[in-house]
């Protein structure tokens, strides 16, 4: 087995960069997926090496073909002009898949931000979230394929989406709060309101603090360093973005953020049939969050957290969507 000094050896020269200059490796925590490493160049260069786990690890259904999908936003956020990661190389072979990307200054968004800072700083992430979504794909749906080709229309995919993440539930035993058939019920119901949405834009869709870098020059502001982890973005509905954004919140609270985002040009309403959409964005994420923990085989603490935490979050959202299409 080749260790992973040697492997990063051999992504350096398969980018076409000197794999002599490779000085350092150092593991990068917080994903829960992926194997990530920060590579240290002589230079004083930074990149990030992600490499996914072998075919033989228990997932969910979304979770195949990740780094097709984390290279495809990455790409797109280059085109919107948006602080991320930048595609090194991405090496597709099964036996040994792999993305090389650029290092984004700064670390995850902590409790150490002030409110004055907060402020500031959410008022640029609603711009760089707008600009994110003026960027619009070929159709909708996830691009690396794994549940299927994209869909010419986004109910057709969302309903796809919910379906697969329901499988997943019902194939590892998950915990839910309500059973599988009575959640499919419920979302059934705001089917109607996907149709609103005619243009598959670029949604990220895990854009929690965790995944927001902020970079602390000396004697400067604090400022956006990178959105990172792309992995599961798809293209569909904006509005989907503000889940994750508000993670177990209210994005409406977040008047900073909504600032920004209408003033690069964003379009967020709160109308029924959007307040139907965010629901079922909800639901769908709090499903993941539910069901994952099974195939990650969570510890005790981690697993009391979710039931108390997001288990009632996604009643309220499938309750909520019950309510506005009742």
């Amino acid at each position: 087995m080749v260790d992973s000094w040697e492997w990063a050896r051999r992504v350096l020269e398969g980018a076409g960069l000197d794999p002599d200059l490779l000085a350092g490796l150092r593991p990068l925590s917080g994903g829960t997926y992926n194997t990530v490493e920060e590579l240290l160049l002589t230079d004083g260069t930074r990149y990030v090496l992600k490499v996914p786990p072998a075919s033989t690890v228990p997932g969910m259904r979304y979770e195949r073909g990740l780094l097709t999908a984390e290279a495809e936003f990455y790409r797109a956020a280059a085109v919107a002009e948006v602080a991320a990661p930048r595609v090194v190389a991405l090496g597709e072979d099964p036996a040994v898949p792999h993305l090389l990307m650029t290092a984004c200054p700064g670390d995850p968004w902590d409790e150490t931000v002030t409110a004055p800072e907060r402020a500031v700083l959410r008022r640029e992430l609603g711009r760089q979230v707008a600009r994110l979504h003026t960027v619009t794909g070929p159709a909708f749906g996830y691009p690396s394929g794994a549940l299927g080709p994209l869909a010419p229309d986004w109910r057709t995919a969302f309903t796809g989406m919910m379906e697969a993440v329901l499988d997943d539930a019902l194939d590892y035993g998950a915990r839910l709060p309500r059973s599988v058939d009575q959640v499919a019920a419920a979302l059934r119901l705001g089917r109607p309101a996907l149709d609103e949405v005619t243009t598959p834009a670029l949604v990220h869709f895990d854009l929690w603090d965790g995944n927001i870098l902020l970079d602390r020059p000396a004697g400067q502001e604090p400022r956006i360093g990178g959105l990172i982890d792309g992995e599961r973005m798809f293209w569909g509905d904006p509005l989907a973005d503000f889940v994750s954004l508000a993670l177990l919140g209210d994005i409406k609270k977040d008047k900073a953020f909504l600032a920004g985002y209408r003033e690069a040009g964003g379009r967020a309403e709160f109308d029924a049939p959007a307040r139907v959409r965010l629901a079922l964005y909800r639901a769908y994420l709090y499903l993941i969050m539910l069901t994952e923990t099974v195939p990650r085989a969570v510890d005790q603490e981690k697993e009391r957290w979710v039931q108390a935490a997001v288990a009632p979050e996604l009643v309220f959202a499938l309750e909520e969507v019950e309510e506005l299409t009742s």
